[in-house]
């Protein structure tokens, strides 16, 4: 039975295999040569199996030390994680934030939910909201931070990503083709009559409102049972349903951009380290460019 692996030795083998050369990565590791040498011949008895082949000009892996690798970054960098987590001051306080429910079975719980591990003296507190109410809310000093639609380039704040909005239809049924196209929109909403519903005014395309809601999982229902076309987000389009593009006769309805705004009369460690999970969760979807954010 081989004794168990050490991260330190792991470490080391890592940082040899990255530089294919024992003196770069004693240097790396400001450490011998001697002494990382013989660290690897440690970890190569503790594996039972010679990891590298040497040679004049420095080192290569084996097949068992090809093998290793994958774990041993995995490993390592594991350790790293956890080290940073534990050498972080534990944050404590109230947070309130409000999001929009665009986002609230996607980019955003997982992420809520490991930040309230990671500090569990802080309080989350959520807003599930559209873009107006989270306006209110933080001009009556009710939330802290809010993730909001600004598809007029109108507010100020933090960019996360780009996410257009555009008209949604199920792929198995044929909504859109009707004339007048049924529609699902918004109750009461500014934002429908302003750009959805004139974005097809614009296009000489006739439309009845078959459907009225306060929710885009209102919308995304209508869409996905069939009962009408809805204006989207593009990254919250539902399973069984497509974008309407300009060959199918529709085109965008906006360019939304996702932007964090904060209380400016709130501050402090706590709320810094939520606006930070906030933009490492956005990370991904800013990063898909052009394709998936228009």
């Amino acid at each position: 039975m081989y004794p168990p692996l050490e991260s330190d030795l792991l470490r080391i083998f890592v940082a040899v295999a990255q530089a294919g050369n024992v003196t770069h990565a004693a240097e790396r590791l400001a450490r011998t040569q001697s002494a990382v040498s013989m660290q690897v011949r440690k970890l190569e008895d503790s594996v039972g199996a010679v990891l590298f082949e040497r040679g004049p000009r420095g080192v290569s892996l084996t097949p068992e030390g090809k093998r290793l690798l994958p774990y041993a970054r995995r490993i390592v960098g594991l350790v790293d994680e956890t080290t940073a987590v534990m050498r972080t001051a534990p944050l404590d306080g109230p947070v309130r934030v409000g999001i929009p429910e665009e986002y609230n079975q996607t980019v955003l719980p997982n992420a809520l939910a490991a930040f309230a591990e990671i500090h569990p003296n802080i309080e989350v507190t959520v807003l599930c909201g559209y873009t107006a109410q989270q306006l209110a809310a933080l001009e009556a000093d009710q939330l802290d931070l809010a993730i909001i639609f600004d598809w007029c380039d109108g507010i100020s704040g933090e960019l996360l990503a780009v996410d257009p909005t555009v008209w949604v239809a199920s792929v198995t049924h044929d909504r859109h083709v009707e004339r007048p196209v049924p529609v699902a929109v918004y109750w009461r909403s500014s934002w429908c009559r302003d750009f959805a519903l004139r974005s097809l005014e614009r296009h000489t395309i006739p439309y009845r409102i078959a459907y009225t809601c306060d929710t885009s999982g209102g919308l995304r229902s209508a869409v996905t049972s069939g009962l009408s076309i809805a204006p989207l987000s593009r990254s919250n389009i539902p399973p069984g349903a497509r974008e309407l593009t300009i060959a199918d006769g529709f085109p965008p309805i906006d360019s939304s951009r996702v932007i964090l705004k904060r209380n400016p009369r709130r501050g402090g460690p706590a709320i810094e380290g939520m606006a930070d999970m906030i933009r490492k969760s956005f990370g991904p979807l800013a990063a898909t460019g052009d394709q998936a954010f228009g």
